[in-house]
Formats: structure tokens, C-alpha cells, sequence
């Protein structure tokens, strides 16, 4: 093979068949792997200057790749697999791979706590497709999601995309949403559920002098007073078979954690409402009040203790109240936010715009709090933060995954104005960042930001194998392993006569 055979071999072209070449004249034989070239190239981005245009084959290529990072021929990608590998993050987290017919290849994620299968049985219907084409193929699978962890396969399957369509173009996500407002985002630091004041402390100063963090997150859940006497009503019936209020968990169709929170009937007293406010005053007493302070996992009581517990903590200027109930109660979210001076906020389950409207049509929230792995992923969540900005209502975000949909939502939250913060859930474990390597060197977090990659293209990360098969889950220790029995389809989607 000559040097220009193997060239175009590397580059996916044909060099003429010998023997028909035999019967073409010169010309011919020499202009033809040119022209197939030169056809390629234009499709992938490079510019020919008209100096080479009648240079020799070798020296047209080496001079118009040697300062260009040439991924691909956009317009010729075709999707040819999807694979996984499922982590420990948050007790389940998987990560997804779809591969193209180019050698390029995008990453996304299936939320924390999601079924891998709700992204695998996605594949049979965007195999061939161009990946490039990320509207037209969200629209084609959004069917196929849901409110909460039924949407983690199609919010997967789009941030892989636009990391696959970054990498095509050579350029960073954010600029494919319509270019960027900020080039760092600030982080909110989720901090859980300490067992002593002493412990929370410990873990409060780790986030605000170790860290770096400008804004915090505690959890204040009703399950942090079940033991003090006289602080609850009708809690004992609730209780699993270790005396606690389990939130998380499906454990029966009549436990607590399944229980929505009207249906409880759980009540708190004044002097559960002031061991409440104790909770947040030593909180504040060590932030002081230049950090916002944000308040999540209460437990599940009905709308007029939430009223009760808000009234309660209004003089602490809390950032905003989370979840008080749940997300799809728009009047009821409307009457909190008219009793309480406090901000209330929602939305990490709601999938889709649609899913938001309600909420932000009647002004029911202060604040939106969409989790991009369940909203509908980037070009979604961008649409429903200018929504409820056309409204005057914020947006922070809700994060609780790998660093993969951690930079899937980094590049949302630069393009979308009315950002807050960004949740980083996973400050406590130490191997975390090290999932990843960023594609241009930066630091993924310095000092409570996230860096926004301003060149790299795609997500701007690419997984660190060897740390990522260190974190593989128990019960599934494969790694992008073939996934054949997922490649045919077998219904008819349609959901219109």
C-alpha cells in the first residue's frame, strides 16, 4: 500500500480499483481519490485553500489537518450501538455510550437510582439515525419518559447526544444552546442529615472553609425529631422495624415512604417545630448570614404544617423551602407560596416544560428546581428556564449523579439566564471528580464554581476507565459491554391513529 493508500484508508476513502483504473486514462486515475476527498473534508469542516488545490494528495491532507482537530463528516454520522456501565454513585447511577459509524462517540447518564433498561430499550429506535439531529430524535423517544427516574433513559440518550454533536461540530455544548451568559457556575453543596450538631458542624465546615462553597443545602426532616417525646403526632404508626420514618425506599404500597403527604396525618407540635427551627438556628449560627441557606426532606406531612413549620423558620431568610409537597399539588403549592415569605421551590421530579406550566402559570412557585437528568435534558431544561424567566421566576438546579450529567447541567446552566445554582450531591466521596478527565486540562470544581469548558467540545470530559471500573456496581460489574438483544425493534410506536 503507498503512503497516499494508506491515507485514505485511515480517512474512510477508496483508493480506485486497480484494474478499472487500467482502463481510465491518467487524469482519471489521480483526480479521482482527490475529488473523493476533497468532498469528504468539506463535509467535515476543513477549508481548502485554493494553494493546495492542485497539490499532491499527501500534501493537501498534512497541510489542511495539521491545526485542525478534524473529529468527523457530520452529515455522515450514523448511531451503531448504545452501551453502559452502571456505578456506585448514589447507590445506582449508570452511564451510557452511543457509538457512531465515525469512531466518535457521546456520553450521557441514567439518573441516580434509575433503571439502566428505561435508556437500553431506547436503541432500537435511534440506530442509524444522526445523532447530530437532536430535536428530531428527542421528539421521535420522549414518549418513552416519565415524571421522576422514568424519564433517566430519554434525558440520557439527549445529553449523549449533544456530546456527540459537540464533538462533531469541534465545539462546546453551550454554544449549540445559543452561546453562554457566565463561564464559571456556582454550586450549591447538598449537605445531609448529620447525627449530632457537632457532626453537622464538621460537615459544614468541610463545604464552607475546606471547599470553598458560597451557598449551602441542609436536609430537616421531621425523621430528626421522631425521637424526642412529644414532638410528633401519629409518627409511631409509620415507623418501619427499626423506629425510623423511611423516606427512601419502596417498601409497600402502605409505607411512609410510598404514603403521599397528605395522607399521613402526621402532625408536628410546637415542640417539634421549635427542635425544627433549633436545627436551623445552629446551622445559621455557623454560617452567619452572608451564605444562602436552603432547606430540603422534611417528611411527609400535609400543607398545613408545612405552613406551619415555613411561619416558623421565616426569621432565618432561608434560600428556599424544597419539596414540601409534592410537586404535582399546583394549588396547594400556590396557597404556600401565598402564606409564606419564604421561597418555595419544586420541579427534580417534573419532566418536560409541560410538566412546569402549571406551576409557573399561576405563580405556585418562587423558584423552578428542574433535574436535567428527569426535565428532558439540556435543550429542554434551557426551555423551561426561559419559560419561567418569561414569568419572572428563577432557576436553580437539582443534581445528585456522576460528573457526566454534573457537565451536561453545567452547560445548561451557562446558557440559561435566570440561573442560580447548580447541586453538587456528591462532595463527600473522594474518588468522585476522578470519574473523569476534562478534554482541556481544566479543574471539573475550584472553590464552589464549576469551570465551564470554553473550547473543549461536547460535555468537555471523557471517562477515566481505570476509576470508573473501580466504582462499577455489585450486582453488574460489565463495562460498555455489547448490548445486541437491545437492537431490534419490536412495536409500533406511534401514539396517533
Amino acid at each position: 500500500m503507498t503512503p497516499a493508500q494508506k491515507i485514505l484508508s485511515k480517512l474512510g476513502l477508496k483508493d480506485p480499483d486497480p484494474i478499472a483504473s487500467q482502463e481510465s486514462n491518467v487524469e482519471n486515475r489521480s483526480e479521482n481519490p482527490r475529488r473523493e476527498f476533497l468532498k469528504k473534508s468539506t463535509l467535515g469542516g476543513i477549508a481548502l485553500g485554493g494553494a493546495f488545490m492542485f497539490s499532491p494528495i499527501e500534501e493537501v491532507i498534512a497541510n489542511t489537518t495539521q491545526k485542525v482537530r478534524r473529529y468527523s463528516a457530520p452529515s455522515d454520522l450514523k448511531i451503531t450501538d448504545l452501551r453502559y456501565a452502571t456505578t456506585t454513585v448514589l447507590g445506582r447511577t449508570s452511564i451510557i455510550r452511543i457509538d457512531t459509524n465515525q469512531g466518535i462517540y457521546g456520553l450521557g447518564e441514567v439518573r441516580d437510582g434509575a433503571d439502566v433498561r428505561y435508556a437500553l430499550m431506547l436503541k432500537s429506535r435511534i440506530l442509524g439515525m444522526n445523532p447530530c439531529n437532536v430535536e428530531m430524535i428527542f421528539k421521535k423517544i420522549k414518549q418513552f419518559g416519565g415524571p421522576a427516574r422514568q424519564a433517566g433513559g430519554v434525558c440520557g440518550v439527549e445529553m449523549a447526544l449533544w456530546d456527540l454533536c459537540g464533538k462533531a461540530y469541534n465545539i462546546p455544548a453551550w454554544q449549540l444552546l445559543g452561546g453562554r451568559y457566565r463561564d464559571k457556575i456556582r454550586l450549591y453543596a447538598d449537605t445531609p442529615e448529620a447525627g449530632s450538631p457537632e457532626e453537622q458542624k464538621k460537615l459544614m465546615d468541610y463545604r464552607l472553609n475546606d471547599q470553598g462553597y458560597t451557598w449551602l443545602k441542609m436536609d430537616l426532616g421531621i425523621g430528626e425529631i421522631n425521637k424526642i417525646p412529644g414532638a410528633l403526632v401519629n409518627s409511631k404508626f409509620w415507623e418501619n422495624s427499626r423506629g425510623d420514618l423511611q423516606q427512601w425506599g419502596d417498601v409497600g404500597p402502605t409505607s411512609y415512604a410510598i404514603t403521599r403527604h397528605p395522607f399521613t396525618q402526621i402532625q408536628i407540635t410546637e415542640k417539634g417545630l421549635d427542635e425544627m427551627a433549633k436545627l436551623v438556628d445552629n446551622v445559621r449560627g455557623l454560617l452567619g448570614y452572608d451564605i444562602p441557606l436552603s432547606t430540603d426532606h422534611y417528611g411527609h406531612f400535609d400543607l398545613n404544617n408545612g405552613i406551619r413549620l415555613g411561619k416558623k423558620l421565616e426569621k432565618y431568610r432561608l434560600a428556599w423551602m424544597e419539596d414540601v409537597v409534592p410537586w404535582d399539588y399546583t394549588d396547594q403549592w400556590k396557597t404556600l407560596s401565598d402564606s409564606l415569605e419564604t421561597p418555595m421551590l419544586t420541579g427534580e421530579d417534573i419532566y418536560l416544560l409541560s410538566g412546569f406550566k402549571a406551576l409557573i402559570d399561576n405563580h405556585a412557585v418562587d423558584i423552578i428546581h428542574p433535574d436535567l437528568a428527569s426535565s428532558g435534558g439540556l435543550l429542554e431544561t434551557k426551555r423551561i428556564g426561559d419559560y419561567a424567566e418569561e414569568h419572572g421566576i428563577a432557576m436553580a438546579m437539582h443534581q445528585a449523579g456522576t460528573p457526566v450529567s454534573f457537565m451536561a447541567n453545567v452547560h445548561c446552566a451557562a446558557a440559561t439566564q435566570n440561573f442560580l445554582a447548580l447541586e453538587h450531591h456528591s462532595i463527600d466521596l473522594p474518588w468522585w471528580e476522578s470519574l473523569v478527565k476534562t478534554t482541556d486540562g481544566r479543574k471539573l470544581i475550584t472553590k464552589g464554581y464549576a469551570n465551564l469548558p470554553l473550547t473543549a467540545p461536547g460535555l468537555g470530559i471523557e471517562l477515566n476507565d481505570d476509576v470508573v471500573k473501580q466504582h462499577l456496581h455489585a450486582d453488574d460489574k460489565s463495562y460498555f459491554a455489547p448490548t445486541k438483544e437491545w437492537d431490534q425493534l419490536r412495536s409500533h410506536d406511534r401514539i396517533f391513529s
